[in-house]
């Protein structure tokens, strides 16, 4: 095996070392830590994120004795918890995303808890309230909110999940609901303005408008839904007024408004252009083949040119570049560019740096990613799949794969659209 899969092998074999079965199987947050008990099955942090782990190792080998017997008691873990929240990554659209990639049953109960959950201006929020937000605030994003459950929604209905076409159209109806006609096509906040004591947006893929639109194109293709479908293109058309093409890229700010002392640009997958690509092969896959008179291949082409020439994975100075997962780091990027087919070249060139960059540790290796606003910068090895050493697995055996020639991809709940 070579360079990626071996390094992908070494900080599997540390993950695994990392797995707990006191009050059943989990993993905290780093070694020596420990996670929210809400957090514990989800796919963030918690153990729920080793299924995509799982999946990227089928396509290279058998699952050993050991990993399917982890397989299932995730599964179980996972079919027998009762999220009290609905979020992408710790709620029961992660619920639904964990179970699916397994192959295992449950999903449908999680639709079917979501429907009673659904209320005619979308979901609530415990976390959401003073001083940013009003009591009862309702979130529209991917990561928190109802573009979440829609995509869920459509990510169960090609599973053949009972109830997702009900469940498409709660989210779908509340998200058409709360679209702001702007002069430049249609908007959506993060939090509707109405429960906002603070207003701001985040305008990129995981809590704005690209996400949103990106599940809006998504539910009107698998669902025959026009009006998803143009109200789709029309915060797509909003978006690309907001966006920076001033070097044949594109990208769109982290933040309106910016706060002072805030980078006004980021390139990861939450909040950057590298998440914010995956609107277009969504609005093609919708059938959408042009957005301001551009061809959408040609508005990716863009936002992943912005990637590639941002700087990044150099750390040019405190703050720029100081994560290598998947979140907002460099395995996010790179898996994003495997699945495009474009800068194949430089995907590979970062799996190469995250290789550079891992620690021995025991049997295995980890990373150490740094927070320099924090006193003492260095932060502890994180273990999961979005910013810890499972993710960062994840993206090497895919680069792997890559490398010796094998183009596949695995189909997930955020990307199975991009390739």
């Amino acid at each position: 095996m070579g360079t990626y899969g071996g390094t992908a092998e070494l900080a599997w074999r540390w993950v695994l070392d990392q797995v707990r079965d006191d009050d059943g199987v989990w993993i905290p947050e780093f070694p020596g830590g420990d996670l929210p008990p809400e957090w514990r099955e989800g796919m963030y942090a918690g153990i729920g994120g080793l299924a995509h782990v799982l999946t990227e190792i089928r396509l290279v080998r058998a699952l050993t004795a050991r990993e399917e017997e982890l397989r299932r008691a995730i599964a179980a873990r996972v079919r027998a918890s009762e999220p009290a929240e609905v979020t992408f990554f710790n709620g029961l659209v992660s619920k639904i995303s964990v179970l699916t990639a397994l192959d295992e049953p449950g999903a449908a109960e999680a639709v079917a808890r979501l429907l009673a959950l659904s209320t005619p201006d979308g979901w609530s929020h415990t976390h959401f309230g003073p001083p940013r937000f009003h009591e009862g605030a309702r979130c529209q994003d991917v990561a928190v909110g109802t573009a979440g459950v829609l995509l869920a929604a459509v990510w169960a209905h090609r599973h053949a999940v009972a109830g997702a076409g009900e469940l498409a159209d709660v989210a779908a109806a509340v998200l058409l609901a709360e679209g702001e006609e702007v002069p430049t096509g249609l908007n959506w906040r993060f939090v509707p303005e109405r429960w906002c004591l603070e207003p701001r947006e985040f305008p990129n893929f995981s809590h704005g408008l690209a996400g949103i639109a990106t599940a809006l194109a998504l539910a009107g293709a698998e669902f025959e839904r026009p009006d998803l479908v143009d109200a789709a293109a029309a915060g797509a058309e909003h978006l690309v007024s907001l966006g920076d093409t001033s070097d044949g890229g594109f990208r769109v700010r982290l933040r309106i408004p910016l706060l002072e002392d805030m980078e006004e640009f980021s390139y990861g997958w939450c909040h950057g252009p590298t998440g914010s690509s995956l609107l277009w092969p969504a609005l093609r896959h919708a059938g959408v083949a042009r957005v301001a008179g551009v061809d959408v291949g040609e508005w990716r082409r863009r936002a992943l040119h912005s990637v590639r020439v941002s700087g990044l994975p150099e750390r040019k100075y405190q703050g720029f570049w100081d994560n290598d997962g998947r979140c907002c780091g460099t395995a996010g990027v790179g898996d994003v560019l495997l699945d495009s087919g474009q800068h194949t070249d430089f995907a590979l060139h970062l799996a190469d740096v995250v290789v550079e960059r891992a620690i021995p540790d025991g049997d295995g290796v980890c990373w150490r990613f740094t927070e320099h606003r924090a006193e003492d910068p260095l932060l502890p090895p994180g273990i999961g799949w979005m910013q810890g050493a499972a993710g960062i697995a994840g993206f090497l055996f895919h680069a792997d794969r890559v490398a010796r020639g094998d183009a596949r991809s695995v189909p997930r709940i955020d990307t199975w659209w991009s390739f």
